[in-house]
């Protein structure tokens, strides 16, 4: 491959986001006043070529923030780095002295560089004595983790990104790559459009965008997964596909596995119906696993955020060994991650149930080897806490002092209540975040301001197992620091000194690799020994690798299992016995709906970085609920109507969305949006504290619940100038915008006259005394709708819509008014109040975010008579960039032809 010549001023690093872990190229301002450019993908990057989703080309956009905690603060005052350095370092040392190693706890994040988690687990299971070292990586691919450790002995991805372009069935599992892999998604769609004759299979309750180009959707009834591949274990060895040579030489357990799948799922009958779907669509799986050699299972979320996740994960990988679709070609089973980092978490011993460099406490001889490689004077010598264990811990008084790092389990962790009430008695939350303002830094005592993406330097492994350099680019704002220089700076003041004195990141990266292949000689899968000695410069310069890369081999290892060799003790890999069980909690009278949770496209995890974006809003601006349109009836639920959802640990406020993407009875809520960004849609509220029994990963997937139009309401959109505090609000959700404040509201009904004239009120008493208010007024006693806006001088800085029934209105036009400086006219005026202007095209919602193209330009396009996704791309430019919108593109093309007709 040709290398790229780069300008001078552009670097090369990587995308914080998802686990594809694109490369992204970044041009460095001459002056940061200037702003950044907007980033490029990096052509000679493997895993991606160039390509960058609609989210990783909006990075310059969240560079720049308001809300950029800059300073160390103590009980919400401003403090020295010294100072909170003092009082977080004298606290662990204290609660260590009086209750025990284990009464401290790091809460660490896949957002974080693997040399930051290196220090943390050393500090924490070398020098404090805790294995109390756990991260949100816990509720993404721990199941995975476990899964590959019971099949192979080690935690080790066999496949890489081009098997998934070269098998010819992929089976995807659990995973809408369409909205939350895009890249890798799009490299698929293409490898499909070439070879027409590569079958693509999507198991998933819902019909995601990724069913665009499926062969085969099995909807599947939540949680039932295990079983299909329980099937097709039992029947590979029926239709005599099995490896039988591959099995004998390298693998146990072959028969008690097959025993337990015929007695779980005895028939295709049986199976089809344990799984809610049709028989002949099953029977079309099973003729082209039979049929097809060169198979890949790609499996994520929907699999992994499961009670039995792991025995799911165990089910998927028995197929493929007893097959021998492992360690060739287009074959294997494929763990996709959710993190940019999550991969190097686990490389470093980032879960309590780790100790370090993919060993565990269970390794014969690992916590020796640590012991003595890192010299560590307290080394801890068994798991700690899971993440849910963790909250319950510190709730019960047991951890009195958590570190979270970079991660917003106010947010994300299940039952939302409970993680409060466990941060509120905690002694003493330490939080490091660049964010001021998320849900979880207001539980801290402690606030670190760490530095973000394009500031942060270090290195992370995505879902391949390729190591990338993330380059720290820009000067860290205000007094944030390096997360790494934090966790060393307080091992250093309880004493630790001589371990954590590093003056350069390279130092700590080199150090890991030096640890990796200690007294390693290929036992262990991960080894990076050759780079144990590298230097600063060769750190700088490192291009991308796949992991192994032990010494002498610096090119390092494109697949795993080529030769048939596992990491068990006998070198065999391990089948395992595994019982299909469906989630937990069922459906009931009082509870009839079965919740089921994920992303949006253009959104990523709580928002903290996306949130900042104000074109990744466009696209979905709101949180919603997903209901069949069966279910709305019976409920009296109109499109876009608020809903209350209620559990037996809580609630939320949604609007709805009418979709038979959902089949009936079972509902979709996305995980984004926060009490920054709504008062009450925090989705984990409903979630309650059920988890695997061996990975500890929450069922996050999964809750029962019970929906309920609320009524006696009126709907409203607040455009302003400042900041409005909507406490008074039923619902409120500020939606990102580039100029102003966009709030989308609703009322008890008979409240709103009162709120208008409270927040009226308010927004004159700052203007009165110096300037010239005005207000304009609209009210229809007919439709009931009201609008009023209020002019400083002649200019807009307010203006409230409200009316009976949710109502679209053209939101950026309106914001867009704004920052208007001059007098408005009379036209102006009338527009404003009418909601929309006579010269202005409406685009109605945003489905290409790259090109900010709406449906109603869409539909208006294929009315002229274009009847492709690219001739609409020709005309609109939509679906030419990052391919994200290409399935609902297509969707809109039979849509408007039906109309036509």
């Amino acid at each position: 491959m040709t290398t790229t010549v780069m300008p001078a001023s552009s670097v090369k690093t990587t995308c914080p986001y998802c686990g594809v872990g694109c490369g992204v190229n970044l041009t460095i301002p001459d002056s940061v006043n200037q702003g950044v450019p907007p980033v490029s993908g990096d052509m000679d990057h493997p895993a991606n070529f160039g390509r960058l989703c609609v989210k990783g080309s909006s990075l310059a956009q969240t560079i720049k923030s308001d809300d950029r905690l800059l300073a160390p603060m103590l009980n919400g005052q401003v403090v020295s780095w010294e100072s909170a350095i003092e009082t977080v370092s004298s606290k662990i040392s204290q609660v260590v002295k009086d209750h025990g190693p284990d009464a401290f706890a790091f809460y660490l994040s896949g957002q974080i560089l693997t040399e930051d988690y290196y220090v943390a687990n050393k500090l924490a299971k070398g020098f404090i004595g805790t294995a109390n070292v756990d991260t949100n990586s816990r509720l993404c691919m721990a199941s995975a983790v476990v899964g590959y450790k019971r099949a192979f002995g080690s935690d080790t991805v066999p496949c890489n990104y081009e098997d998934l372009e070269r098998c010819d069935l992929l089976i995807m599992v659990g995973s809408n790559a369409a909205w939350t892999h895009p890249i890798l998604y799009q490299r698929i769609a293409a490898a499909k459009k070439q070879r027409p004759d590569m079958k693509v299979v999507v198991i998933d309750p819902r019909e995601t965008a990724t069913c665009d180009i499926a062969d085969l959707h099995l909807a599947i009834k939540p949680g039932s997964d295990a079983a299909i591949f329980s099937f097709l274990l039992s029947d590979s060895v029926q239709a005599d596909i099995v490896d039988h040579d591959f099995i004998v030489k390298h693998t146990n357990g072959f028969e008690t596995a097959l025993v337990q799948a015929r007695a779980s799922t005895p028939n295709l009958s049986y199976t089809a119906d344990f799984c809610g779907i049709g028989e002949q669509d099953l029977v079309r799986l099973v003729g082209w696993w039979r049929d097809t050699a060169k198979t890949i299972t790609f499996y994520s979320q929907g699999v992994n955020q499961s009670s039995s996740g792991v025995d799911k994960c165990n089910a998927i990988i028995n197929c493929h060994l007893a097959t021998g679709r492992i360690g060739k070609e287009g074959a294997g089973p494929f763990s996709i991650t959710g993190q940019p980092n999550a991969m190097g978490g686990r490389e470093v011993g980032g879960l309590a149930n780790q100790l370090a460099a993919h060993m565990d406490f269970a390794t014969p001889g690992a916590q020796d080897l640590v012991q003595r490689f890192w010299q560590a004077p307290n080394m801890a010598t068994e798991n700690g806490l899971k993440a849910v264990d963790l909250f319950q811990a510190i709730e019960e008084g047991k951890v009195k002092v958590v570190w979270i790092m970079s991660t917003n389990p106010m947010v994300s962790l299940p039952d939302t209540a409970q993680v409060r009430r466990a941060l509120e008695k905690c002694e003493l939350v330490i939080v490091s975040d660049c964010k001021a303002h998320t849900d979880t830094t207001a539980m801290a005592d402690v606030l670190f301001p760490a530095t973000g993406w394009s500031e942060k330097d270090g290195t992370v492994t995505n879902s391949e197992r390729r190591i990338s350099r993330q380059r720290g680019l820009l000067p860290a704002p205000g007094e944030a620091k390096h997360d790494w220089w934090a966790i060393c700076e307080v091992a250093k003041k309880m004493g630790f000194q001589s371990a954590f004195s590093y003056q350069s990141i390279h130092e700590i990266f080199a150090e890991h690799a030096a640890l990796s292949a200690f007294e390693n000689n290929g036992k262990r899968d991960f080894d990076i020994g050759h780079f144990s000695q590298i230097t600063k410069a060769e750190y700088d310069a490192l291009t991308p690798v796949q992991w192994p890369v032990p010494k002498g081999r610096p090119e390092g290892t494109q697949r795993m299992f080529e030769n048939g060799r596992f990491f068990t003790p006998d070198g065999r890999a391990r089948f395992v016995a595994i019982t299909p069980s469906l989630p937990k909690h069922q459906a009931s009278l009082e509870w009839p709906f079965t919740l089921n949770t994920g992303r949006v496209r253009d959104q990523w995890h709580t928002m903290t970085r996306t949130g900042d974006a104000a074109s990744l809003a466009k696209h979905t601006a709101q949180p919603y609920v997903e209901i069949h349109p069966q279910d709305a009836r019976q409920l009296g639920i109109k499109d876009k109507a608020l809903v209350r959802l209620t559990s037996l640990y809580g609630e939320v406020l949604l609007k709805a969305k009418l979709s038979r993407a959902v089949a009936p009875s079972q509902v979709f809520v996305p995980i984004h949006w926060t009490q920054q960004f709504a008062n009450a849609a925090v989705v984990s509220n409903l979630i309650p504290q059920v988890v695997d029994p061996l990975s500890g990963q929450p069922e996050s997937k999964h809750a029962q619940v019970r929906l309920e139009a609320v009524e006696n309401i009126c709907y409203g959109m607040i455009v302003s100038a400042t900041p409005l505090s909507l406490a008074d609000c039923l619902y409120w959700c500020r939606i990102p915008s580039e100029q102003g404040f966009h709030y989308e509201v609703v009322w008890p009904k008979g409240q709103t006259q009162a709120s208008l004239k409270a927040m009226g009120a308010g927004q004159s008493k700052v203007t009165a005394a110096v300037k010239k208010t005005e207000w304009l007024e609209y009210s229809n006693p007919i439709t009931q709708q009201i609008r009023v806006a209020r002019l400083v001088d002649q200019t807009l800085t307010l203006l409230m819509y409200l009316h009976p029934q949710p109502e679209s209105l053209m939101a950026d036009w309106l914001i867009s008014q704004l920052t208007i400086n001059t007098a408005l006219s009379v036209s102006d005026r009338l527009a404003i109040l009418v909601g929309i202007p006579a010269n202005v095209e409406e685009k109605g919602e945003i489905v290409c975010s790259c090109y900010q193209v709406g449906s109603k330009q869409i539909k208006k396009a294929i009315a002229t008579g274009i009847c492709s996704v690219e001739a609409l791309g020709d005309t609109l430019k939509c679906g030419t960039n990052c391919g994200s919108c290409l399935p609902e593109l297509k969707r809109f093309i039979p849509v408007v032809a039906e109309l036509s007709a």
